[in-house]
């Protein structure tokens, strides 16, 4: 598994094609993100892939043991390629990238163009011999933990949200850098507006996002519901599900919540849409692609206008037709 929650949800359909096709396999996911897997019955172990070396080569030798026939390799790293060597899986499927080709044993090669990363992970399930469709949209499972439901009641309690409110989710971070960012500033005059609407904005985003946090609720001189920094993986679809709708850049939280049948808006600006996009007939995107956009970088060089053109105004329209949906 890829180490980005996106990229886990994106799997989701492969793995469930796997999964249907291999009823007799015994199949273990490896990744950071896995362990979010276990109530989507598309493994019968999710392993969290460890963080530190010595921890890996403990970690490998036991996988060893298992004798896997197969190792699927989903990220196009070498890392990957090494790892399943060290498990002596007998296939090692994978993209030919990173310069890898001589771990692997069934190269496939990268498609150019590039395809949406759904219907890559489809194409690598076709090389280890498993029929997958392409333009599959993700879609989770949520199941019934009433311990988890009954967290994220608490949660919204202690923020002083009402019972009855209708929540946009306001996602304010990326993991993979400032360039994915949309203006606090932005995001502060959106939340405002939505207050005016009847709406109850709530902020979300993770501990690193504190300081963003206090910039857009500078920037909405409104008082704000936030959860920034005080959700955990496990209760994420959870608090996602109870959205109206969720507003972010392109995240891997915009990918479950369009997974679970979350109204989306997510704005793109350095990365591609056509690679990336959430899947769904709720997911909508934001992208004014601007003649530098894509370029994948982590930080902008320059003035940022991939996202800072994207308006308020435009995204308030998207959010008010989600919800009136």
């Amino acid at each position: 598994m890829a180490n980005w929650l996106g990229d886990s949800v994106m799997a989701l359909p492969a793995l469930e094609r796997l999964r249907a096709e291999r009823r007799d396999a015994r199949i273990i996911a490896v990744g950071r993100w896995a362990p979010l897997l276990a109530g989507q019955a598309v493994a019968d172990l999710q392993l969290p892939y460890p963080r530190h070396a010595r921890e890996r080569f403990a970690f490998g030798r036991s996988l060893r043991r298992e004798r896997p026939a197969l190792a699927l390799l989903l990220p196009n790293s070498l890392e990957s390629a090494l790892a399943a060597c060290w498990w002596s899986a007998a296939r090692r499927v994978g993209y030919d990238t990173d310069g890898r080709g001589p771990l692997l044993t069934d190269l496939v090669p990268l498609p150019s163009p590039r395809r949406h990363q759904v219907d890559e992970y489809a194409s690598l399930l076709r090389a280890a011999g498993v029929d997958a469709d392409d333009d599959a949209a993700p879609a989770w499972k949520l199941g019934d933990q009433p311990d988890l439901r009954a967290e994220v009641d608490a949660l919204l309690a202690e923020c002083g949200a009402p019972a009855e409110a209708r929540f946009v989710g306001l996602h304010l971070g990326a993991a993979f850098g400032s360039s994915k960012l949309w203006p606090a500033e932005s995001f502060g005059r959106l939340a405002a507006d939505l207050v005016r609407a009847g709406l109850a904005p709530l902020l979300l985003g993770a501990s690193a996002d504190e300081e963003t946090y206090r910039a857009v609720a500078g920037a909405a001189e409104v008082p704000l519901l936030s959860l920034v920094g005080r959700d955990r993986p496990a209760l994420l679809p959870w608090l996602l599900a109870r959205l109206s709708c969720l507003v972010s850049g392109d995240t891997g939280v915009a990918h479950l919540a369009a997974a679970i049948g979350v109204p989306t808006v997510t704005l793109f600006g350095p990365t591609d849409p056509g690679l990336t996009a959430p899947r769904g007939t709720l997911a909508h995107v934001l992208y004014r692609g601007v003649a530098c956009s894509p370029c994948f970088l982590a930080t902008c060089p320059i003035d940022h206008n991939c996202l800072r053109d994207i308006a308020v105004e435009d995204v308030e329209r998207e959010v008010m037709d989600a919800v009136i949906a």
